[in-house]
């Protein structure tokens, strides 16, 4: 089939590539330049801008958005939205809210342009491997995209989970439960790193993966990231977040369900963007007033 991808960053460029080396046509547009030579390598005919790759593209038209989600998407699906037709499709596979999803297919169904969400997970690793998708949308235009997101994914790596948003709300999850993850494995390891062993925490990583009962994709990458750097030299303790873990804990408090641990993998990620932080002076002021405990100072 021939679709549109709109975005062809590290995600976008790569499944673009996917898409184009399973026998789909894409035309590509980005922001950004994009060199003829990388559009040769992916496979792809770039657009000028919106209005052109729509043009280029036969009714009913597949649009596929890859931009950050919020106020990008958000311009994007607007400005699809005064281009498109009656029965084409926008597909927004970033990682989007799932009730920015809902919002917008109500918008836009008035004008007859279907809406499917698609929560996407497989990072850098997807072009290989491919992408573990979680489809939210009418069984309809499930069916109708169906084989490009069989390309995408790799085997039974691909889920219609429901109407509009469940796609997007069941990555939010996945990703909530990666924060836990990749919290415990980072306790773990900094605990062994701290003993009075001088143990290979390289190998140890590639230990667990044989047979071990916490043996993940995460640990294999952990393994790989620790044989080439066994220190983490030159890496700053400062953990990004893109959303999803928030809107976890924000929906266990909303439907009242327990999650200490996302909860505090979130909190951690917090903290590690704090330099000599105004609560951690405070406890030690605290421990010097009630007790006289040494303090110490810059």
């Amino acid at each position: 089939m021939r679709l549109g991808m709109i975005g062809l960053g590290k995600m976008g460029g790569n499944m673009a590539t996917r898409l184009t080396q399973g026998g789909h046509e894409v035309v590509g547009y980005d922001r950004g330049d994009i060199s003829p030579d990388r559009a040769k390598e992916m496979g792809i005919s770039v657009a000028k801008d919106l209005k052109d790759l729509v043009a280029q593209l036969p009714a009913p038209r597949a649009v596929w958005i890859m931009v950050p989600a919020g106020k990008p998407t958000q311009d994007t699906v607007d400005e699809l939205a005064k281009l498109l037709s009656p029965g084409d499709l926008i597909i927004d596979g970033g990682n989007s809210r799932y009730t920015d999803d809902i919002e917008r297919a109500e918008a836009l169904k008035p004008s007859g342009i279907h809406y499917m969400d698609a929560g996407t997970s497989g990072g850098v690793w997807g072009l290989k491997v491919g992408y573990c998708l979680m489809v939210g949308g009418d069984v309809a235009d499930f069916q109708r995209i169906e084989p490009a997101l069989q390309t995408l994914a790799p085997p039974e790596g691909l889920l219609h989970c429901g109407p509009v948003g469940s796609g997007h709300f069941v990555k939010m999850v996945h990703n909530g439960v990666e924060y836990a993850m990749m919290q415990s494995y980072a306790e773990g390891f900094e605990i062994m790193q701290a003993s009075r062993f001088k143990l290979d925490l390289g190998a140890i990583a590639h230990l667990w993966q044989q047979g071990s009962v916490v043996r993940s994709w995460l640990l294999e990458l952990t393994a790989g990231a620790l044989k080439q750097n066994p220190n983490l030299d030159g890496l700053a303790a400062y953990v990004e977040d893109s959303g999803e873990g928030r809107w976890t804990v924000e929906e266990s408090i909303n439907t009242a369900v327990p999650a200490p641990t996302i909860y505090a993998a979130l909190m951690m990620r917090f903290r590690s963007r704090q330099d000599n932080s105004f609560g951690a002076r405070m406890l030690s002021a605290m421990r010097n007033a009630f007790g006289g405990h040494a303090m110490k100072t810059k």
